[in-house]
Formats: C-alpha cells, structure tokens, sequence
C-alpha cells in the first residue's frame, strides 16, 4: 500500500516538472515543442473569417519575424500617405482616382474614367484607338487618332468640298455655290451648297450675277462698276468730278488740266464696262498726281481761294478714284510738296477695327468700317488715304470768313494741310468720328486753337470749323475729333492790341517829339565843337540811326498796299534798329576799354563805322536771303514771326554783351576810387558817362523786352509799355545827353545869350566863346570825352 502511494506521488511530481518546464514565448511567436517559433499572422484562415486579414480591405499583408506590416494594394493609398503601416493604426485603404491627378494619363483626343481599382480610356468622337479597341489604358502606346470623314463619299453633298479638321470635318460650298443662312462652311446634313446667283438676288447690286467655271461674276450695268473685282458688287460710278466745267479753275496748269481730263475719260471707260479698263496703272497714275501737285505748289503761294479749291478737289476726287486700282496693303509715297500714305484692304468680308496713318506733320485715325461704308454695298475693297502739302497753307493763309469774327484776334495757320479720303463716298456726316492729330508749325503757350476744314461750297472757299472740335492742344501739337472727311488744318488764333487809338495817339505824340529831340540831339553832337569826342561821335550816330528809324515808322510802317515796297520798309526799320543797338555795343566797349586798359584808348573811326553799320548791313543782307518772304506782313511793313529773332537774337546778346562790360567798368572805377592817389577829376567823369550809358541802355533794353509780349491775349499792359518807351526813345536821350550834361547846357545858354543879346555884344562874347571852346577842346583832347 505504502507502494502505491509512493509511485504516485512520484508521478504527480513528474508530471508537474514536465508542465512548469515548458517554454513562454513572446508575442509573435508560438511555442512548438518546447520551442518558440515565428507566428506567420498574415495566414488569416483559421483566425478571420471575413476574409479581409489582419490588414482590413484592399490591403496586402506581409509576414515578418516576429511581426507583419501591411500595404495598400494597386490603385489604393493609405489614408496616412505612408507606403506600409500596422494594423494597429487606423490606416485605411481608399481608391486612387487616376483621372484627377494626371488629365492627361490617356493622352490627347481621349476621355478618361476612374474605376475601382484602376482606369479606363475612351477616344473623343472623331477618334478611334490605335489599337482598335473600344476602352484601353494608355500603355503600350495605344493613342488616339483621328477619324477622316472626308473618306466616306458624299459626306458633303454636291458642289461642296470636304475638308478634314482634327476629329470632325467641315463642307466648304465650291466657287460660285453658297448657303442660304450665309454661313462660310457647313457639316452634317443640316444645308446643302446652292446656286449663290438663285440664293442672293443682290449679290451684284446693280449688275447681273452670272454662273461660270471659277465661279459667279457680276456684269455691272452702265454707269455702275466693281472696279474690276467680278466677284463684287457693283456701285455707281460718278464723273462729274472730271468734268470739263469743274476744271476750268486748272486751266492755268495745263499739266493739272490733262491730268484730270485723262482721269475722265478713264472713268468714263470704267462706267461702261463691266471690267477694268486697259491703260488704267493705279502706281503710275498715282505718281503723276504727286507730280502735278508738286507743279503747282512750286510756283509759290498764288494767294487765290478758287484755286486752293480746285487743288483740294483734285486731289481728293484723284485719290479716291485711283484707290481701287492699288493692291493690298498700299503705299507710302512722298515729292518735294506732298507725303502721302494710302492703305488698302481687299475681301469678301467687310473689314473692322481701328487703322493709322501717320506722317511727319499729321495722323489719321479711322475706323474701317468707315472707310468701307454701307456692308450691303460693300464692293470688295476699302481705301484710306492721308495726304500732307508742304507749303500749302502759304497759298491758303488769310480766307478766315467762315470763322466767327472776333475784334481781338485774327487766324493765321499752324499747321501742314492734309487730306483725308476712303472709298466711301458718303462722308458727309460720321457715326464715328475721325480722330486727326496735327503737328504745329510754330509753338504757342497761350493762343488757342481751332480745328477746320476747307468747305469749297462757300464762296469760291474758305476755311470753316463746322463738324470738327478740339479734343487735346498743347504747344507741339492739336487732336481734331471730325465727324466728315475733306481737307484740314489747325488754326492759331492771335489777339490784337486792344484800345488801337489811345496806342495810335501815344504812338504818334511820342514818336513826333522823338524827332524833334533827335534832331536837336544831331545839331548838338555835329556842330558843337567843344564837346566833340569819340563819345560824342557814338552818339552822334545813335542818334542818326533812331531818327531815321523813327522816321520811316511813321511814314512807311503801315504802307502795306505795296509788297515790294512794304519789304524795303521792313528791311531799313531793321538795318536802323540794329545799328542803334550796335552803337550801343560800342559805347560798352569804349567805356571798359578807357576805364580797364588806358584811358585815353579810342576807337579808329573806321573801326567804329564798320561796327555800327557794317554788323547790322550783314545780318540784314544774311536775312533778306535766307527768308525774303519774312520782311513784310499783311497789317504792317515789319519782320514776320518766323524772322523777328534775326532781330530780337542781336539786340538781346548786345545788351548781354553791354551788362558784361558796364559790371566789369564799374567794378574797375569802385577799385580806383578805393586806390591812394585817383585823379578824381577823370575817375569822376567816367563814372558819370558809366551811369549815363547803363540809363541808355535801359532804356532802348527794356522797350524792346516790352515788345516780346505783344503777341498774346491779355498783354496791354505790356503794350502800353512798349509804346511808351519806344515813341520816347528820342526825347530820353535828348534828357540824358544833352540836358544832364553840364557843358552841352552852358553851350545852349551862350546860344540863347547870344539870340537875346545885341548885335555887338554878340560878336563879343562869339570871340570869348571860340576862345573857351580852344580851351575846352584842348582839355577834351587830353582825356578823350567832353564833360559832364
């Protein structure tokens, strides 16, 4: 018994030793006889049996020692974005659509569909895959290609043509075939191509439509024509232009007369005939009008409005005739007197959009449309031309009756004209305006500006601003807005002097006591010997030279009646002017040269002569050469505006030229009379003729700096300025030379002493006086200058 219990126990405690000695393996792992080996978790068929894995759906499970990671299988992603991840995170697998993040996975022409788990691929109507088959991925270079419908036969019907676009096709009617909707082209079933000569009864216009191999034609009716474009409308052609009554103003020009009688019996050609008459060369016939209008303006400004008329009228009927006949895209021609450019647009439809013309002096623009005119009259082909003369408005200058008159302004022309024509003949009045930009011919900061045309209806012609306003002026240049098309211009208005008598009464009064006191001033400085000097002899011929001056303005300033005459006014008041300034200029320098260099240094009289007549003599001669047109104007016998400064130029560096010398010589005294020993008597002297030649200076200075500004409104004050300085010049320098001199004043008084006295003291105190001039010449001599 005791045995039994003890095998047992003994089996019991085996049995417990075996059980404690197995093995703990870890979490991955699994013990297999008394050992631990790796779990292949992915092996999912005993332990799930929904069939989705450890991983969950869409995902492949991948074993690994000890563990497993988990990736999204093709065409899916993991919610995390990360390639593999556990299943212990809470990654999902979603779809990819391949079809968003690359529009172009199937390539071009194809549609693209996303599916689960991948795509699929469609080609575009039009196109079939190059594989032939219906849906496809874009592997294996499978694309689509385009589907030519043009193969199958009678795609587009009779009298068409098919064309092949890329996936689909498009039916183009054959020559002389058209669609009733009026469409270009046509596909499908839809239209078919018909006779345009049965679909459009107007096509022609005033013509026949007529069917041929290359198409319809128009066979235009007496007195309409396309100019030879059989395709188009046909229009009226007017040549009453040409005819011989219209062109009796041109008759003087008997190249002007045969150009235009030519132009008619051209036009007359055209009118009857249904195509392009032979002998009509739109380059040459072209050349030929800017040579004739070079003719004509080569003989100067005729100054005759009928003339200016027929001009214009030539010229704009001329272009608008020989347009038609130049091809696509024109031309750009210029002479000696005309610039030119003309553009041309040929075409089944009608043309749109803005163009420019531009030329050196002026700019068009314009829309086309314009040019074109009415699209149900639209013959084909549209023509704009600008055309600019050189020196026209010379010839159109001064006919102003169509402006509103005004009693403080007058016109004058700033600007080149030129002339605007297009093929539309109904110009009269514009729904869109012509835009025309001019370049002024002279820059004004204060005239206004106006913009006109020439209406040749009027009075034989003149110059009107009906239908053209300003848009934008400054000092370069004016913007017209027009709403017809002729010949145009820019005027500058320029105001008169306003209170004409009240300046014509100083003018008269002031000018008339000059004389008189230049006259006195002549007499003294010639006759008096005792204060003859070189000083004097500079005033002596200041004085000839204003009195002279003063003279001819009063009687010759307004005696314009005379061209020739009025010019040789013009040209002594500016010899005259000019040497008084000269003669200014010399005084500065003797003054510097006795006061800088020595003070008994004086000027050889022939020196003097050749400075105070010779200079003037030269510029006056230079000027009369370069512009003889510019002595002279239509109110007065003086320079014009384009040649004043052959005036105003010297007179201004004289007087800069005398501020220099007059600031040196007073600088020079201020020395001296700082110096130990000065001979005060000398110093004294010169110091008053300094001060007497800077007074003279002044005066005729300041006259002439007044008289820059006379030619803006709003300047009286400016004008009355002037003509008080200029009408006193004699009596201020009578005051300065002759009162103010000490020894010209005692002179006088021995003159008056000797008219009141009796006859025998007369004689007495003449031989006293000649005595005192021996003794005043003598000191004169010493110092070269007469005293003060």
């Amino acid at each position: 018994m005791m045995g039994r219990w003890n095998l047992h126990i003994l089996a019991m405690y085996f049995f417990s030793v075996v059980v404690l000695s197995k093995p703990s393996c870890p979490r991955g792992f699994s013990s297999v006889n008394l050992q631990c080996i790796d779990e292949n978790e992915c092996d999912f068929e005993e332990d799930y049996s929904d069939d989705v894995g450890p991983c969950g759906e869409n995902t492949a499970c991948f074993n690994t020692y000890g563990s497993f990671y988990c990736q999204c299988v093709d065409g899916f992603r993991s919610s995390t974005k990360t390639v593999n991840f556990s299943a212990e995170t809470s990654a999902t697998c979603k779809d990819i659509n391949e079809c968003l993040e690359n529009t172009a996975l199937c390539g071009p022409h194809a549609l693209c569909f996303n599916t689960i788990p991948h795509y699929d691929c469609s080609c575009d109507d039009g196109f079939i895959s190059s594989n032939g088959v219906e849906i496809f991925r874009h592997t294996g270079n499978v694309a689509c290609i385009d589907i030519d419908e043009c193969e199958e036969t009678s795609v587009c019907g009779q009298n068409a043509e098919c064309i092949n676009t890329p996936g689909s096709y498009v039916c183009v009617c054959n020559a002389g075939f058209g669609l009733k909707s009026g469409h270009a082209n046509f596909s499908g079933s839809q239209e078919q191509c018909e006779d345009i000569c049965v679909i459009d009864k107007t096509i022609c216009g005033n013509g026949t439509c007529r069917h041929g191999a290359s198409g319809h034609y128009c066979a235009c009716h007496a007195g309409f024509t396309n100019y030879g474009n059989t395709g188009f409308h046909c229009t009226a052609l007017n040549c009453d232009d040409f005819q011989k009554e219209n062109l009796r103003e041109l008759k003087e020009s008997q190249d002007a007369y045969n150009f235009m009688t030519q132009l008619g019996k051209s036009c007359l050609e055209l009118k009857n005939q249904s195509e392009t008459p032979t002998g009509v060369d739109g380059a040459n016939t072209l050349t030929r009008l800017l040579s004739v209008v070079d003719k004509l303006l080569s003989t100067g400004a005729f100054k005759d409005k009928r003339k200016v008329s027929a001009l214009l009228d030539m010229v704009e009927n001329s272009l608008r005739f020989i347009g038609p006949f130049l091809g696509p895209p024109g031309t750009t021609k210029s002479s000696p007197h005309t610039e030119l450019q003309l553009l041309v647009h040929r075409g089944v439809d009608l043309p749109h959009g803005s163009v420019t013309l531009s030329l050196k002096q002026a700019q068009l623009d314009i829309q086309l449309e314009t040019a074109a005119g009415d699209p149900v009259h639209y013959p084909g082909f549209a023509t704009v031309s600008l055309l600019s003369f050189a020196n026209l408005e010379d010839s159109a200058d001064g006919f102003f009756s169509g402006m509103k008159s005004r009693d403080d302004r007058r016109f004058q022309i700033n600007s080149k004209i030129v002339t605007a024509t297009v093929s539309n003949r109904n110009t009269s009045y514009l729904e869109e305006p012509v835009k025309l930009t001019f370049y002024h011919l002279k820059k004004s900061y204060k005239s206004n500006h106006s913009c006109v045309f020439w209406d040749s209806s009027e009075g034989g012609g003149r110059w009107s601003p009906h239908g053209c306003s300003v848009e934008e002026s400054n000092p370069e240049y004016t913007v017209c807005s027009c709403s017809h098309l002729s010949s145009f211009a820019v005027l500058m208005a320029l105001y008169e002097i306003e209170d004409k008598f009240e300046l014509q009464l100083i003018t008269w009064i002031g000018l008339s006591l000059s004389l008189i006191c230049l006259f006195i001033c002549i007499l003294t400085f010639w006759l008096v010997r005792s204060i003859q000097s070189p000083r004097t002899t500079i005033h002596l011929h200041l004085c000839i030279s204003l009195f002279i001056a003063t003279l001819i303005f009063l009687v010759g300033i307004s005696q314009t009646e005379n061209q020739v005459g009025c010019a040789v006014v013009a040209g002594l008041l500016h010899f005259f002017y000019l040497a008084a300034f000269c003669w200014m200029c010399l005084e500065g320098i003797q003054l510097f040269r006795m006061v800088v260099l020595v003070f008994n240094t004086n000027f050889k009289p022939l020196c003097m002569m050749v400075g105070g007549y010779g200079v003037p003599a030269v510029i006056v001669a230079v000027s009369a050469l370069t512009n003889a047109k510019g002595y002279g104007t239509e109110r007065y016998c003086w320079l014009n505006l384009e040649l004043i400064w052959s005036f105003l130029g010297p007179a201004c560096i004289i007087i800069i030229i005398n501020i220099s010398f007059f600031v040196l010589t007073l600088w020079k005294l201020a020395q001296k009379f700082s110096s130990l020993n000065p001979d005060l008597d000398k110093l004294q002297k010169i110091k008053l003729f300094t001060i007497t030649a800077v007074a003279q200076l002044c005066l005729l200075g300041t006259m002439w700096i007044f008289g820059c500004f006379q030619f803006e409104k709003g300047t009286i004050i400016m004008s009355y300025l002037f003509t008080i300085f200029g009408s006193l010049q004699g009596v201020m320098l009578f005051v300065m030379h002759c009162l103010f001199a000490k020894q010209v004043r005692e002179e006088y008084g021995k003159l008056l002493s000797r008219l009141c006295a009796p006859t025998k003291k007369r004689y007495s105190e003449l031989s006293w006086s000649h005595s005192a001039k021996a003794q005043a010449s003598k000191s004169t001599q010493d110092t070269g200058e007469s005293h003060m």
